[in-house]
């Protein structure tokens, strides 16, 4: 009986025990999530902050027309709506991810057994809440710390369960899948839709989906762009998945999985896309927009995390022809090009001696990379100049494709300075909107943009502004003749230190013309002999009411084009010629909003007054006689005074000027028509280097055929409604316009006229 008794207290004694056990265990594991959730662990997310949970948002660049230009990001995410999400999708991730997602409050309760039970070998059981909550509010510190795991889940846990209250099951998903890094520099599914397919994830296929889905794992390991082959494997289970969950018939995942991974790759980042040059353009404009336009706290917008949305005045089909004009006929230019320097002599430096040559490149290592990371380094110039001499592999730009080579750093400059360049702009006169922007060949290897920020020689494009002053002061029309003949601007006037006798290309005069020939043939002692009536302060008055900010000397070498102006400014000028005399400042920006889609900016473009209609149509009308029968007469094709057919065939009235610099150093064409405008330079970034001969060298055939591509491009796409009217003509006109004169007869004499006959693949 003793002996029982001891026993039962024995018994009571291991009941106590497991008790007091199991209520210190319960009561410290309460405390834990107690502690964990007062912040004891770390800081917990507050009720606001999980309102509005912390991501680095990128701001997208939108089109006229609506596309996405490009994005300014620190991590590529652009948040979509659970609306936005295919149901195939949703239910893929749901399959494979969680099956319980619905049934659970952000806990799976069997998960979590099971793994336990497995000792994880059946999963980690994080449900997407918990996924969700790890990848928002912090992350995986990797420790291997049983105890620092163990609080890392508690607090997993607490945030998830948080997460369900504050949020609905769909907004978790779409939250979710908006995280996720699926490497490529695609950060949530948006991202990886557009980088991966490119496309929009509402319009993603169920295997395409299921490609997404199966990267979520792991997403280096699961890449579709690096590993094809694993990477379906991967597919063809989350279709399994979804058959096992019932989304799916057995039927179509056969049929699915025995599909090829279709990727259309399209990698998104500053270098690549459409419009490389005008975002990098907006960037800067955008550092000085977020001082002046601050947030409620007084604190400045960030555009790389803050998700806004800028909308531009871009069209993303009129830059996509205008980035193909470029490529097409550079393609073509640039081969001529070393074609000829092989020939002559110190091409493409060519009339400069050999110190000369050596001065430029030497200029240009002190302006390298190379040069910047090896001086902070300590090396001395010595040092730096023998590394530009060691031969090393490198990728170089062509124009068919980036090359792999070898070469010395002092060669790849060389190379590199063979290069035409190009600024092209083209924008709406009514509007001054902004349509297309092509700053140079290629951001990657060249970022210098030749549209807003490099200002080059205008040449014969700068005549019409002189031709403009006359006609305003001194009531001339297009039809009054004068003489193209030997003209002396003798010493001190206006300020001339020499006596000043312009001459044509050539030393070949036309005698008696009428305003319109002038123009239309270029002649320089015309423009001379105008400038020497009105004075050259005048002519830069108008310039600056035509919004030319540039430096414009007070001299009358400006007749001929002797200043630096930007592709931008000189298109914001001529634009104002068709909008009937009235200036708009060329306009890249409508509105920008906030991520919520609050309007924190609407743009109005700034105008003013410049000249009369009447003045402004009567240039229009000699600068359609340039395109008539003058230097840009190649644009008509067909046969033009006996020469031979070409490729542009427009017969609609277009009014343009062409212009080449000494030494063709810099080719020029504007060309307008009655709802659009664009402008083109070409020419290498250091004057130099440059074209021998003026056939090659001249604006008619180095800028003029990029201007006949692109319009062509626009005519040929009827929803631009790119105009082949007439330009609209003032009532009751004062000024005589049409002038019967005889078609004026192309020659070798003028600065600007290309020889269609050797020419004609430009």
């Amino acid at each position: 009986m003793a002996k029982k008794k001891t026993e039962n207290n024995q018994f009571s004694k291991y009941i106590k025990i497991f008790w007091k056990t199991f209520l210190f265990g319960l009561g410290f594991v309460i405390l834990l999530f107690l502690f964990a959730s007062w912040g004891f662990f770390g800081a917990m997310p507050t009720f606001e902050t999980l309102e509005n949970p912390d991501s680095n948002i990128a701001t997208e660049i939108m089109s006229s027309d609506g596309e996405v230009l490009g994005k300014f990001y620190a991590q590529n995410r652009v948040p979509v709506t659970f609306e936005d999400l295919p149901k195939d999708l949703v239910n893929a991730l749901v399959a494979t991810e969680d099956e319980r997602f619905y049934e659970h409050s952000g806990i799976d309760a069997r998960g979590t057994l099971r793994a336990v039970l497995s000792l994880g070998r059946d999963g980690g059981a994080s449900t997407i809440s918990q996924q969700l909550a790890k990848n928002l509010f912090h992350g995986s510190d990797g420790s291997k710390n049983i105890i620092l795991r163990i609080i890392q889940k508690i607090k997993e846990w607490i945030i998830a369960t948080r997460l369900e209250r504050q949020y609905t099951k769909n907004e978790i998903i779409a939250m979710y899948l908006n995280q996720v890094d699926f490497v490529n520099g695609a950060i949530g599914i948006r991202s990886a839709s557009k980088i991966y397919f490119n496309k929009e994830p509402k319009n993603l296929a169920t295997e395409e989906g299921a490609v997404i889905i199966g990267m979520l794992t792991n997403p280096s390991r699961f890449n579709p762009k690096r590993f094809e082959e694993r990477s379906r494997n991967r597919r063809n289970i989350v279709l399994g998945q979804m058959v096992r969950s019932g989304f799916l018939k057995e039927s179509k995942k056969i049929e699915l999985q025995q599909k090829p991974i279709v990727l259309d790759f399209r990698p998104e980042d500053h270098n690549q896309g459409i419009a490389t040059y005008f975002r990098e353009y907006l960037k800067v404009y955008m550092k000085d927009w977020v001082k002046n336009h601050k947030k409620e706290d007084g604190s400045e917008y960030d555009i790389y995390r803050d998700g806004l949305k800028i909308y531009t005045t871009i069209d993303s089909r009129m830059q996509k022809y205008a980035e193909e004009a470029v490529q097409e006929h550079l393609t073509i230019l640039q081969a001529k090009f070393f074609e000829l320097a092989k020939k002559e002599k110190n091409a493409p430096f060519i009339r400069i001696t050999d110190e000369e040559t050596e001065k430029i490149i030497k200029s240009a290592m002190k302006n390298s990379e190379r040069w910047r990371i090896m001086k902070e380094d300590g090396k001395s110039e010595t040092e730096i100049l023998k590394s530009f001499e060691v031969k090393t592999k490198m990728k170089i730009f062509s124009w068919k494709g980036e090359k792999d080579t070898i070469m010395t750093p002092r060669d790849s400059i060389r190379y590199y300075k063979h290069f035409l360049q190009t600024g092209m702009m083209a924008m709406e006169p009514q509007t001054g909107h902004i349509k297309a922007w092509v700053g140079g060949i290629n951001h990657k290897y060249f970022q210098y943009d030749h549209v807003g920020q490099g200002a080059r020689q205008v040449g014969s494009t700068f005549k019409p502004f002189v031709y403009s002053t006359a006609i305003e002061q001194l009531g001339m029309s297009p039809c009054d003749s004068i003489i193209d003949g030997p003209f002396t601007m003798p010493k001190g006037k206006w300020g001339i230190s020499k006596a000043w006798s312009p001459t044509n290309d050539g030393g070949a005069f036309k005698g008696m013309v009428t305003l319109k020939k002038a123009l239309a043939n270029s002649l320089n002692p015309v423009s001379a002999k105008l400038m020497d009536r009105v004075g050259p302060q005048a002519v830069v008055d108008m310039a600056r009411d035509l919004g030319v900010s540039t430096d414009i000397p007070v001299t009358p070498a400006i007749a001929l084009g002797a200043v630096d102006i930007t592709v931008k400014e000189m298109v914001g000028a001529f634009s104002t010629f068709v909008n009937q005399g009235v200036y708009i400042a060329p306009t890249f920006i409508t509105r920008i909003e906030d991520k919520n889609g609050v309007v924190l900016d609407q743009v109005i473009p700034q105008s003013k007054d410049v000249m009369n209609r009447d003045v402004a149509y009567a240039i229009i009308k000699l600068m359609e006689g340039v395109t008539e029968s003058g230097t840009g007469a190649r644009l008509r094709g067909g046969s033009v005074n006996g020469l031979t057919n070409y490729k542009y065939r427009f017969s609609n009235p277009i009014a343009g000027k062409t212009g080449t610099t000494q030494n063709n150093s810099d080719g020029w064409f504007i060309g307008m028509v009655p709802n659009l405008s664009a402008g083109i330079w070409v020419g290498n970034d250091d004057r130099a280097a440059h074209f021998r001969r003026t056939l090659y060298g001249q604006g008619a055939c180095m800028a003029l055929p990029i201007w006949g591509l692109f319009m062509d491009k626009c005519y040929k796409d009827k929803e631009l409604n790119i105009s082949k009217e007439s330009f609209e003509k003032p009532e009751k006109i004062s000024i005589r316009v049409d002038c019967t004169v005889a078609t004026p007869t192309i020659d070798s004499t003028d600065t600007d006229r290309p020889n269609m006959d050797e020419f004609q693949d430009l």
